[in-house]
């Protein structure tokens, strides 16, 4: 596996009427963007809530953000990195792998079992890790290898909050229009 090109893949919740959007950002080893994609917002009726309960986010994210997001790329991706631990059951609908990214204070005070730990972006004190669904547990420690080449030189969270930017201002230009 080599890592030439990473999806970073993101939703921002708008507010309660706007829904769901989604957006994932292509770019190469050194997170320059290759490509950018985002859905229009997704807004999710009561009867879908009453019939979806606990799963209707999972649901979103997954079936109507992830795959339609994935599937549109021009670009061929390596790994694909997510901070909502919910994308993780995109590993079950396609090949790509997704592979969920955190800072320490984010999630966990200790790493857990399945939890690989990221060298510090030029040496800085934020611990960062890693974690993937059990279908790709077993290639965590060769994704850490391959992720700590880019980790010691950029900030593998930085790109999430050009996703969110992104989102807001595309957002932003439906809304003026």
């Amino acid at each position: 596996m080599n890592l030439a090109k990473i999806g970073f893949l993101e939703s921002l919740t708008l507010d309660e009427t706007s829904g769901i959007m989604g957006a994932i950002l292509v770019t190469d080893a050194e997170t320059k963007p290759l490509e950018f994609r985002v859905t229009a917002p997704i807004k999710t009726t009561n009867f879908q809530k009453t019939l979806y309960g606990d799963v209707l986010l999972e649901h979103v994210l997954v079936e109507l953000i992830s795959i339609p997001l994935i599937t549109a790329l021009n670009e061929e991706l390596d790994l694909i990195l997510v901070k909502d631990p919910l994308f993780l059951g995109s590993n079950n609908k396609q090949g790509i792998r997704v592979v969920h990214i955190f800072a320490q204070d984010e999630k966990y005070q200790q790493p857990q079992k399945g939890v690989e730990e990221l060298k510090s972006f030029r040496g800085g004190s934020q611990r960062v890790f890693i974690q993937t669904s059990q279908k790709y547990e077993t290639e965590l420690p060769q994704i850490r290898d391959l992720l700590n080449s880019l980790s010691e030189q950029r900030n593998l969270l930085e790109p999430f909050n050009r996703l969110r930017v992104a989102c807001e201002q595309v957002h932003l230009q439906k809304t003026n229009e």
